[in-house]
């Protein structure tokens, strides 16, 4: 017997592959009692506070004093780039008309429904690219493989505490990112000093600590990148998912390993721009918008200290001062490296320096350590969905516990 006949004995085929033998094939409008978008409503009605919580289709938005639905739902994201994201909500709640709620007919499960419409990965049915949009008529004609409804409670059961698992590690992870910020601005600005640390912080002008970086690209280096607020500085290519720079890189600018640039475009979080630390290439090729520079003094100043500061914006008060609303042109900052090198900081000894980059290293490595068990709890999951949601593996006994 060949491999391909064993792994479909005991399958049958249908119009979405094949399936086990006692599993049926339902269009979801046979199978939901409820499937419509939700009601419009204007942020001027979600406050941080009321009586109700207001979903879209990337989650919770705020609160208002009215409900739309009352129940248990599923919610999918119908619109922009949580299109197809699946999400339950119960109680009473406001749904915009960002989302599709979904309630399900008797004998079957809206929990297994929801484990198997995320597996299906509903965003590629989407009819837009530039901005995805999901018509409700289309999902309603949306095929579907059901087990029997025993088994569909016990998939469901099964996989629900690696929901659990991976929520609480999310909520966690959201703490101590939290925490970590909170430190940051506490121990960033001396407000809480660090245990044998007493001494004065000084005020000096960045051109004090750092020399502007103007070394042209002799040596056509092609790694060309851009300064994402999120992640640093990305591939040019893999940001874009294209090279936007001129065929002509040795008029950009060549900067090395732990090397800063400042990046004078303004963006969500970010409304004075971003600096960033070149750490993932040993040199890397930038425009000649950012305003590079590096440490003059590498045995007096922390990089790893310096890093730490320009993530937590503290340069943002200087630069309202040189670079006004009125400044700004095609999406920059009008600051020049003239009147940016003289912004005054007040920093600590080299000392203290190492030790509040070394804390803030031990809160990123906690992060870090938790984002690792996320991500195998997520991939365990997807391994179990994968299994059980298309009937190759069957739970053992779930008929004998339904029926005990």
């Amino acid at each position: 017997m060949t491999q391909e006949r064993l792994l479909t004995e005991g399958f049958k085929q249908t119009p979405i592959g094949p399936i086990p033998e006692d599993w049926e094939t339902k269009r979801l409008e046979e199978v939901c009692s409820h499937f419509k978008s939700g009601f419009g409503i204007t942020s001027d009605n979600i406050s941080d506070f009321g009586n109700y919580p207001v979903f879209g289709g990337n989650g919770l938005r705020g609160y208002t004093d009215t409900y739309t639905h009352n129940g248990n739902f599923i919610l999918i994201g119908r619109q922009g780039a949580l299109c197809g994201n699946i999400q339950k909500i119960s109680n009473k709640v406001y749904l915009s008309e960002h989302a599709i709620a979904v309630q399900i007919k008797e004998n079957y499960s809206l929990d297994f429904l929801a484990y198997k419409l995320d597996f299906i990965n509903l965003n590629r049915l989407s009819e837009s690219s530039a901005q995805p949009d999901l018509a409700v008529e289309k999902l309603l004609r949306l095929r579907v493989g059901f087990p029997p409804f025993p088994e569909q409670t016990a998939i469901a059961e099964c996989l629900s505490p690696w929901d659990e698992a991976i929520s609480k590690t999310q909520a966690l992870i959201k703490q101590k990112q939290l925490r970590k910020k909170w430190l940051m601005q506490q121990l960033l600005t001396g407000k809480k000093r660090l245990k044998g640390f007493e001494g004065e912080w000084k005020k000096v002008r960045m051109k004090d600590l750092f020399e502007r970086v103007t070394r042209k690209n002799a040596e056509v280096n092609t790694n060309v990148v851009t300064i994402s607020v999120q992640q640093g500085f990305v591939l040019q290519t893999d940001f874009f998912n294209k090279s936007i720079a001129s065929d002509i890189l040795d008029n950009y600018f060549l900067v090395e390993k732990g090397e800063f640039c400042y990046n004078k475009s303004y963006s969500n979080g970010y409304p004075w721009g971003a600096t960033k630390r070149l750490k993932d290439f040993d040199k890397a090729v930038v425009t000649t918008l950012y305003i590079s520079f590096k440490i003059k003094d590498l045995w007096g100043n922390s990089g790893d200290f310096f890093e730490y500061f320009f993530e937590a914006n503290s340069l943002d008060r200087g630069l309202t001062k040189i670079a006004h609303e009125g400044g700004r042109a095609h999406g920059l900052l009008n600051v020049t490296p003239g009147d940016f090198f003289e912004l005054q900081i007040i920093v600590p000894a080299y000392n203290e320096q190492l030790a509040i980059a070394q804390r803030l290293q031990t809160a990123d490595n906690e992060i870090a350590l938790l984002k690792t068990k996320l991500d195998y709890l997520k991939e365990q999951k997807k391994g179990l969905m994968q299994v059980l949601l298309t009937g190759k593996r069957r739970l053992i006994n779930c008929f004998d516990n339904y029926e005990n």
